[in-house]
Parts: C-alpha cells; sequence; structure tokens
C-alpha cells in the first residue's frame, strides 16, 4: 500500500497492510533547525514517516473597511516578543497582544474582554477564504506520500467553544459558562454559524483528505464532561455535519485528557478521535488504558496519536521508541482502524528518533 492508501484504509476503521506512522505536523523551529530548512513533505520523506500536510498558506483572511487592523511593536516580556494588534470597527476598538519566541506564539492578553466587545467581534470580523488552488499544489505535490489535512478556518481555533476559549481565556471561559451561560450559548451559536457558512461557501471541491476540528479546550483536564456536553457537542456536531455534507471526514482532536469522555466524543459524528495524550503530556491515557480506550472509543470511531512527543520521541533512544510503538499498534491497533502519531508538537526530537519511529511503523505488520 502507498501511504495514502494505508492512511486511508485506517480512516474507515480498516485493516491496511502495516501500521500507518506519522506525526502531528511539523514546527518551522524543527525544520529550521533539525531538518535543514525542508519543507513538512520534504521532511516526511527523508525520515520515512507516512505524510500528514497541513498547508500553512493556503488561507486568506477577508478585507473589510469595517474591520481596519494594525499592529504595533509592544516591547520584550523575557525572551518574547510582544506585538499589539488594534482593530478599529464603526463601535468601537478591540486589542489584544500576542508574543512570539523562536518556537511559537501565544496570547498573553485577549481579544475579549467585556460582553460588548464580543458582540463588535461577533458584527464585524471578516470572512476568511480558501485558495483552493494552492491546496491543489500542496495535494499534487503530496500524492500517494499521505494525506493532507485542513480544519474550518476561524480566528483561533476550528472548534467553537475552544474558539471562544482562545478569545477570552481559559479559566474566564469557564467562569463565564457557569455565570452566564445565555450568553457563551448566544456567542458559540453565532460562532458556529460563520462555521457552517465557512463549510459550504469554501470547502466544497477543496483536496483536503482529512478535517481537524475540536481543540484542547474540550479536553477532559480542562472542563467536566457536563460541560463537554453542553458547550461542545451539540455545535460540534452541526459543524462535522456541514463538513459531511461537502465529502470530508473529521478528526476531534482533543490534546489533554480524555478518559472521562470517551464514549461522548462519538457523539458529535467524528470519523476519527485524536490524540490518545500519555500522562507525559498532559493528556491521562496510560499504558494501562490503551485496551479500555481501543474499546469503548476505537469501536466507533478510527484513533490517532498515542505517542509521547517529549519524554519518549525527544529524549528516548529508539530502542524505547520500537517498544512503545509496539505496544500501541497491540492495542490502539488491534484490528485496524488506528494511525500511530505523536500526540501533539515537539521542537527537539533528533532526526535519529524520528527514523526510528518509521522504521517501527514498518514493522508492526498486520
Amino acid at each position: 500500500m502507498t501511504g495514502k492508501e494505508r492512511m486511508f484504509v485506517a480512516l474507515r476503521r480498516g485493516i491496511p497492510d502495516r501500521l500507518p506512522v506519522t506525526i502531528h505536523q511539523w514546527q518551522p523551529f524543527h525544520l529550521r533547525e533539525f531538518m535543514q530548512g525542508l519543507d513538512q513533505l520534504e521532511a516526511f520523506r527523508a525520515v520515512g514517516l507516512d505524510a500528514s500536510i497541513m498547508p500553512p498558506d493556503v488561507w486568506r483572511p477577508g478585507a473589510s473597511p469595517r474591520w481596519r487592523q494594525r499592529e504595533e511593536d509592544a516591547g520584550r516580556s523575557g525572551h518574547e516578543r510582544l506585538t499589539r494588534y488594534r482593530v478599529e470597527t464603526p463601535d468601537g476598538e478591540l486589542s489584544w497582544v500576542s508574543a512570539a519566541n523562536e518556537y511559537t506564539t501565544f496570547v498573553t492578553e485577549h481579544i475579549i474582554k467585556t460582553e460588548r466587545d464580543a458582540e463588535i467581534f461577533l458584527k464585524y470580523w471578516p470572512d476568511i477564504h480558501l485558495d483552493q488552488a494552492r491546496l491543489a499544489q500542496w495535494y499534487d505535490r503530496t500524492g500517494d506520500d499521505g494525506i493532507v489535512r485542513g480544519f474550518v478556518a476561524s480566528f483561533a481555533q476550528p472548534g467553537a467553544w475552544q474558539e471562544f476559549c482562545e478569545m477570552v481565556g481559559t479559566q474566564e471561559a469557564i467562569l463565564w459558562a457557569i455565570d452566564h451561560p445565555e450568553f457563551v450559548h448566544h456567542f458559540i451559536e453565532e460562532m458556529t454559524r460563520r462555521k457552517i457558512e465557512y463549510v459550504r461557501r469554501e470547502l466544497p471541491g477543496a483536496k483536503f483528505d482529512l478535517i481537524e476540528h475540536g481543540g484542547g479546550a474540550a479536553s477532559s483536564t480542562v472542563i467536566s464532561p457536563a460541560m463537554f456536553d453542553e458547550f461542545c457537542v451539540p455545535y460540534d456536531r452541526r459543524i462535522i455535519a456541514a463538513l459531511h455534507e461537502v465529502g470530508l471526514p473529521v478528526v476531534y482532536h482533543t490534546c489533554g485528557g480524555m478518559r472521562a469522555i470517551l464514549d461522548h466524543i462519538p457523539a458529535n459524528g467524528c470519523d476519527a478521535s485524536e490524540t490518545l495524550s500519555p500522562p507525559g503530556v498532559g493528556g491521562d491515557i496510560g499504558p494501562e488504558d490503551r485496551l479500555t480506550v481501543k474499546h469503548v472509543l476505537g469501536s466507533k470511531v478510527a484513533l490517532i496519536g498515542g505517542i509521547d512527543q517529549g519524554n519518549l520521541l525527544t529524549n528516548g533512544t529508539p530502542a524505547q521508541i520500537a517498544a512503545e510503538v509496539r505496544a500501541c499498534f497491540e492495542t490502539f491497533g488491534r484490528e485496524g482502524g488506528y494511525i500511530c502519531s505523536a500526540s501533539d508538537h515537539f521542537f527537539h526530537a533528533p532526526v535519529a528518533n524520528l527514523r526510528a519511529l518509521a522504521a517501527a511503523g514498518r514493522a508492526c505488520r498486520y
């Protein structure tokens, strides 16, 4: 089988020729510092992994005279460079601050601080557009090496609850959901409507093989199963249904705890679930939980993930990596329906360890 065929079979909960094995996105830092500046497809080929491509340059922010955005240098905080973003709208200004270092960027001041800010955002935020011609170039380049992944383009996160958390702060989002649930539902409803409009406007015919939805704020180490059922499932279900309408399968991403919501996740209609994160990277799926995960969750959807990208992939030995891949294969991968993958991002994994990860996958044959 080719990499694409192998991953398609696993996503359909079938049994491929051998275990598909990949990572969850290359980071620019790692490509620059460890992979001699290769792009992500070249890097997959260099280490022998099945490709899982996330094109970085296929979305275009919309323009609107009622949303005039500018950037300002906001100085430094330790090793981070700060940037303040200001948006002028007919009803007032919105602003937020991001910090950037050599590895990543993150928000230090959120765009929504009051309910009025939220209403301004909903009223004036411009649409995002997909460059399907550029996406097709990535798809054609990837060919049989693997799959091309995308997401529902948005301000911060694909899932509507996760978006709200990114825009107000996770702790504040939880407090708002407890104290003002009607407003939180209103905001998430409006974002869900916008996301469904995006799917129906931009994604018909788009050359994606898999769409990533959700986000870490849906994890059971962040919110309770009851909050997941109230603020995630009903909205995610509608967005995922729209994605299915245009022929795109969906993987639901929870990069934290999952054990308490294993039987809740399939209610949103997804085709696969990731990241199966072990405790070493902030999840709660240990070796003793893998067969339970396979039985409860993997009996309904395909599974992706399971590999500790920090303690194992970055700091482990090739022998340890091979043993862990084999253990995941014999549990998560029992009777197929599983793509072995790093649970999330890494920055310092040695190239030899990535090649060991690929070799371990090739050795696990059905």
